[in-house]
C-alpha cells in the first residue's frame, strides 16, 4: 500500500517518463489507482462507476505499446477520472441524475476520444450533481461528494468527484468542466490546479439545434495536482474538431507545455519566477462580492508574492453589482436548461433533483423580453471585462469566498453579509464564464481549520499562456504539491 500512496502523489509528467522508460508498468500503476479507489471511494463517494475492466484491458494494450517500441502520446498509460457529464463508449454515464442511471454511452466525446489518443487510461466516472447544475456534489444517485481534506465537509461542484479524485491520490490527472465555476470551486475547496480555457478553446461535440443556442458558457479542462500537468492535459483538449460545436474556436493553441516550462521541459526545474513587467488588477470584493475575512488575508498575502516577483499589481474595484450579474447569469442558464431538459420535466419529473426541476421551471416562466434583456446585459458587461484587460494582463481574485463548508450547509453569512445560500460562495467564478476568459485555480494555502484556500488567475481571452505561467511562477514560489491531506486506505 506504501507503494500505491507514492505512486498516487507522483506528477503525471514523471509518471509518462518512467512509463516511456520501461520502469513502471501500465498496468502496475493503474493496478495501484484502482486499489486506492476501491478503499477511498466508499468514504469520499468521489466515483459514481469504477470502470476498472475496461481500465485494465487498457493498460495491457498500453504495456504491449511500450514494449514493441511504437510512438507514445503524452498521457500514454496515465490514469485519468472523467467527470459522469462527458460520454465514454462502452461506460455508464448517469449524468448525476436518476434518469440516465442505467444509460451506457455508445460513442466518446471529443474530450474523450482525445485523451485516450493520447494514451490516458480511463478508471471511473466522478459524481457531480445533476446535468452539473450546482457549486456542490449532491444528487439522489446516493450520498454526496465528500473533501479529503474533511470528509464532513463538501467537495464543492459541479466537478466535486473530480477534484477529490486528484486531491485524494485515487488518480494523477482529471478531467472536469466548467460553465459557472465548476472546475474551479471544487478545485479550490479540495486543493488543485485546475483550468478553464478561453471559451470555445475545447471543443464539444454539435448536438444539432441545442448547439445553436446563442451562449455556451461551459468549457472541459484538466484538473491536477500541479501546473505542468496542466499544461499537458490542455494541450491534448484544445484544438478545433470537424464534429464540434459552432462556439468552438478555429485557431490551432499552442504548445503549452513547453512555452511555459520552456527548457525545464525535460527536467526537473520549475519555469523560474520572473513577473518583470505583469500588470495585475487585484479585486478582492468582485462586484462588492461577500467574501471571508481569511480567506482574502490569505490571497491577498499570496497576490503580494507576484509583486516580489516583479508584477505590477494595482487594487481595482469591478463597477457593477454581483447580485445584478447573476441575475444576469441564472436567467440566461436557466433557460438553456428549460430549452435542453423540458422534455424530462415533463416525463421524468418525478426522478429529477428540486434544483434542476426549479432551473427548468423558472426558464420557462421568464419572459422573452427578460431573456433578451439578459442577452443584451451580457453584451454590456463582456464589454467592461475586455476594458479592463486593455490595462491589465491578469486578474487575480480569491476563487471562492469561503472555504469547504460542511455537506448542505451552504453558508448564508459571509464575511458579516447576508448571500444567497445557492451562489453566494462563488461569486467570483461565474462572471468569467460569462465573460469567456480563461481562468484558474492556483492553491495558495490552508485556513486555521486545514481546509484550502484558491487563488483564481484569470487572463484575456485567448491568452491561456499568461494564466499558466503565472501559476508555474506561483507553485515554484510557493509549492503547495507537498500537503496531503491524511486519508490512509
Amino acid at each position: 500500500m506504501a507503494a500505491d500512496t507514492e505512486l498516487a502523489f507522483t506528477p503525471a509528467y514523471q509518471l509518462r517518463k518512467l512509463i516511456g522508460e520501461k520502469r513502471l508498468s501500465p498496468v502496475e500503476l493503474t493496478e495501484a489507482c484502482i486499489r486506492r479507489i476501491e478503499s477511498l471511494n466508499p468514504r469520499l463517494n468521489a466515483f459514481l462507476t469504477i470502470a476498472a475492466d475496461h481500465a485494465l484491458a487498457d493498460a495491457r494494450e498500453a504495456e504491449h505499446a511500450v514494449v514493441r517500441g511504437d510512438p507514445l502520446g503524452p498521457l500514454h498509460g496515465i490514469p485519468i477520472s472523467l467527470k459522469d457529464l462527458e460520454p465514454a463508449k462502452g461506460i455508464r454515464c448517469t449524468r448525476g441524475s436518476l434518469v440516465f442511471r442505467d444509460w451506457i454511452a455508445d460513442r466518446d466525446e471529443i474530450a474523450v476520444e482525445r485523451l485516450k489518443k493520447a494514451g490516458a487510461i480511463v478508471v471511473g466516472k466522478t459524481n457531480t450533481p445533476e446535468f452539473g447544475r450546482l457549486g456542490t456534489t449532491e444528487n439522489r444517485l446516493g450520498d454526496d461528494c465528500r473533501n479529503p481534506w474533511n470528509p464532513a465537509a463538501t467537495s464543492g461542484g459541479s466537478s466535486g468527484g473530480a477534484a477529490a479524485s486528484v486531491a485524494a491520490g485515487m488518480v494523477p490527472i482529471a478531467q472536469g468542466s466548467d460553465g459557472g465555476g465548476s472546475i474551479r470551486i471544487p478545485s479550490s475547496f479540495c486543493g488543485v490546479f485546475g483550468i478553464k480555457a478561453t471559451q470555445g478553446r475545447v471543443p464539444r461535440r454539435s448536438q444539432g439545434v441545442a448547439s445553436w443556442h446563442p451562449v455556451n458558457f461551459s468549457c472541459v479542462g484538466p484538473m491536477t495536482r500541479n501546473v505542468r500537468d496542466a499544461a499537458i492535459m490542455l494541450r491534448v483538449l484544445a484544438g478545433p474538431a470537424d464534429d464540434a460545436e459552432n462556439t468552438t474556436l478555429r485557431d490551432v493553441p499552442p504548445d503549452y507545455e513547453s512555452i511555459v516550462f520552456g527548457d525545464a521541459r525535460a527536467s526537473e526545474d520549475g519555469p523560474g519566477t520572473s513577473m518583470k513587467g505583469v500588470r495585475v488588477a487585484w479585486c478582492p470584493e468582485f462586484g462588492g462580492a461577500a467574501v471571508d475575512p481569511e480567506i482574502r488575508q490569505q490571497v491577498e498575502s499570496s497576490v503580494q508574492a507576484f509583486e516580489r516577483m516583479g508584477a505590477t499589481v494595482e487594487p481595482v474595484g469591478v463597477d457593477l453589482e454581483i447580485d445584478w450579474l447573476w441575475q444576469t447569469y441564472y436567467t440566461i442558464t436557466a433557460v438553456k436548461t428549460a430549452f435542453a431538459f423540458g422534455a424530462l420535466f415533463e416525463q421524468r419529473g418525478d426522478l429529477l433533483t428540486d434544483y434542476v426541476k426549479g432551473d427548468v421551471a423558472w426558464g420557462r416562466r421568464t419572459a422573452i423580453d427578460r431573456y433578451h434583456r439578459a442577452l443584451c446585459e451580457l453584451e454590456q458587461y463582456r464589454g467592461s471585462i475586455a476594458e479592463l484587460f486593455q490595462r491589465f494582463d491578469l486578474l487575480m481574485s480569491p476563487t471562492t469566498a469561503v472555504a469547504a463548508f460542511p455537506c448542505r450547509k451552504n453558508p448564508g453569512l459571509i464575511g458579516g453579509k447576508h448571500v444567497a445560500a445557492r451562489w453566494g460562495f462563488y461569486p467570483f467564478t461565474f462572471p468569467f464564464n460569462m465573460a469567456g476568459n480563461p481562468a484558474a485555480n492556483v492553491p495558495c494555502g490552508f485556513t486555521r481549520e486545514g481546509l484550502p484556500v484558491g487563488l483564481q488567475i484569470v487572463g484575456r481571452k485567448g491568452d491561456e499562456v499568461s494564466v499558466l505561467r503565472a501559476s508555474a511562477a506561483f507553485e515554484t514560489e510557493r509549492p503547495w504539491a507537498g500537503r496531503k491531506p491524511e486519508l490512509s486506505p
